[in-house]
């Protein structure tokens, strides 16, 4: 019985080869980084316009607007339920992992910030014969006002969208 049922069914098909170059199909991988790159680079046209200076830092700091992790999760989070569904367990997984990430931006990373603001400020009283006087400074901006993880929440389901609809990705039909 196994012989002839085995024989009516055709060969399983050959996987597809692997190749690096499929990661460049990957649209939840591409909207992500695309989401993180275009957050970056607003920041370093954002400290010009307040500062009137270029500070090509900003493309690898962390803190400012919009946020890049925000829009990095969201478009990830996104673009995983455009191509996957919304209604499936990896997009649930990445909708959470963005809300943990966003939370985290303007909580704790917001609040640590303000103290290393604090604890700078507390160094550089101190007299200059104190141990710790001499202690470099602690990076202040390291996280996000509110109103600078929803830009970057905002962005992220902008080019999520976008590289979505480039994909095919979403329609029905």
């Amino acid at each position: 019985m196994g012989d002839a049922a085995s024989a009516a069914q055709p060969p399983p098909a050959a996987s597809p080869a692997f190749s690096y170059l499929a990661v460049f199909g990957n649209c939840p991988l591409i909207a992500a980084v695309l989401a993180f790159a275009i957050a970056q680079s607003i920041k370093v046209f954002t400290t010009w316009y307040k500062e009137n200076r270029w500070d090509a830092k900003q493309l690898v700091g962390s803190g400012g607007m919009p946020s890049s992790h925000s829009a990095t999760v969201t478009a990830l989070a996104v673009a995983i339920g455009l191509q996957e569904g919304f209604s499936s367990s990896l997009f649930a997984t990445a909708a959470i992992f963005a809300s943990v990430v966003m939370y985290d931006a303007f909580g704790v990373r917001l609040h640590a910030g303000r103290q290393a603001e604090v604890l700078n400020q507390i160094v550089y009283e101190l007299p200059s014969e104190h141990p710790l006087a001499e202690t470099r400074p602690l990076r202040e901006l390291i996280g996000h006002t509110p109103p600078q993880v929803f830009a970057g929440a905002v962005l992220g389901f902008a080019v999520a969208t976008f590289t979505g609809m480039m994909a095919g990705l979403g329609n029905s039909g």
